[in-house]
């Protein structure tokens, strides 16, 4: 006899634990099945995955060919230990080479390990000791890349590991030098150097910054500010590290966010879209110099299922997919819909302060007052009109991510315009209900 939906969600409530959550308010989907943008929930109802997942699903929900490559390795070889050679870490490594520009690879099982590796071999490397990262960032839940992180959520782990130094991050809308597009003159690069010169050239191992700021408000760089930090890292020998792990592999229409920018780290991390969380896997890619470097001093670090055969094969089988579906192709016209329907709400929505995207990676950030820009609610919290929002959605079984004061939409890779319009309308309706509340409606009535 088939488990009723509850049963099984009151199992897992009973006898896991689930992340970021008071365990008392958590509140489960009882996610069943999934296909393409969609899955389906315990009670038979049919979900439209507009965040894929923890934007990750980039080639959708059970893509047959990525199933077909983890059966196959499955019947061959489950597993090998990190110092065997197989063909599917050797494959992968080569294709991620070439797609980065890049040396060679080192697995890890995600991005947190990714970029707690990164951050090791940086030290080893270049003999220093900081790292310099940004406050509006997130790069993982291990104590380094939590440390490393500027997201609140590190504000329980403190202090955490030492040598992690904060600067400020390109963030136009609210800019923290006080600028405007007309009067920048790139301050969120030149205030770096600045910190650069009090913390000690000599003693700054590298930079780490998300290709495109993910989770704490997307925040999409100035076409020069890349470049700028490029030449900046050179002046002092800092090392470039590139956290790719959310906005790599497709989701901006190109392998790495950075290649927008025509710029090349020294260090790439990348996990997410690398398998589409087919199985877990993570990647820290390294430069020409770094790879020559380690071939005559020890490498200190290892992981027991680093290049696991299961992962590199789901891996490989998932980048295939990107290019034999052309699915940067698709980013690129479902993320021009996207844009166009994205600046509209930003017109017709009082709520609506500012939109920001590149390719399928958006999000809206929703202010109480465009004059003022107040927030619609206050950093690291929520508010009764976000609720809302969430809620709306949730009727409409739109899964999406929403935090702060900002609604992201993120789809899968593989969604088609009729989809994304789906979603987008139901957003719609709810930024409706949102400026309602606000008073925006009545007051415009009147």
């Amino acid at each position: 006899m088939e488990r009723s939906s509850k049963e099984i969600i009151q199992e897992n409530r009973d006898y896991t634990l689930f992340s970021w959550s008071v365990q008392s308010t958590a509140n489960p989907i009882h996610m069943k099945s999934a296909k393409g943008v969609w899955f389906w929930d315990g009670d038979g109802n049919k979900w439209l995955d507009f965040s894929s997942q923890l934007i990750n699903i980039n080639v959708g929900h059970q893509h047959p060919k990525v199933l077909e490559a983890i059966k196959r390795q499955v019947d061959e070889l489950c597993f090998a230990g990190p110092s065997f050679a197989t063909e599917p870490r050797g494959v992968l490594g080569k294709k991620l080479a070439e797609v980065t520009g890049l040396a060679k690879s080192f697995y890890t099982l995600g991005g947190a390990e990714a970029n707690e590796n990164a951050m090791k071999i940086a030290r080893l490397y270049t003999g220093r000791n900081k790292i310099i990262t940004r406050y509006r960032s997130y790069h993982g839940a291990t104590m380094g890349s939590m440390t490393a992180s500027g997201d609140p959520r590190r504000w329980p782990v403190e202090p955490g590991v030492p040598g992690i130094v904060r600067v400020f991050d390109p963030y136009c809308y609210r800019c923290p030098f006080g600028k405007t597009p007309d009067s920048c003159s790139r301050e969120c690069v030149s205030h770096i150097e600045e910190v650069i010169q009090m913390e000690g050239p000599h003693t700054i191992a590298a930079i780490m910054v998300e290709g495109i700021t993910g989770s704490n408000g997307l925040l999409v760089p100035p076409d020069d500010y890349y470049p700028k930090l490029r030449a900046l890292c050179d002046k002092y020998g800092i090392l470039l590290i590139d956290d790719e792990v959310m906005s790599g592999f497709g989701r901006t229409g190109k392998w790495l966010a950075t290649q927008h920018y025509g710029i090349k780290p020294d260090i790439v991390t990348s996990a997410k879209g690398l398998t589409s969380g087919y199985l877990p896997l993570g990647a820290v890619i390294v430069s020409d110099k770094i790879a020559e470097w380690l071939e005559t001093h020890m490498l200190w670090g290892g992981l027991t299922y680093s290049g696991h055969p299961l992962s590199c094969a789901a891996a490989v089988a998932n980048l295939s997919v990107y290019e034999e579906e052309h699915l940067f192709e698709n980013v690129e016209q479902q993320g021009a819909y996207l844009a166009s329907r994205l600046e509209a709400m930003k017109r017709k929505y009082a709520c609506v302060g500012d939109v920001r995207y590149k390719g399928l990676f958006s999000v809206l950030e929703l202010v109480r007052d465009k004059a003022t820009k107040e927030p619609l609610a206050p950093f690291n919290g929520t508010s009764p009109e976000m609720a809302k929002l969430a809620a709306h959605l949730k009727s409409k079984h739109i899964y999406a991510f929403l935090r702060f004061n900002w609604a992201f939409v993120c789809p899968p890779l593989v969604i088609n315009q009729e989809e994304l319009k789906y979603g987008l309308d139901a957003y719609e309706e709810g930024l409706a209900l949102v400026d309602e509340m606000l008073g925006v409606a009545k007051a415009a009535a009147d």
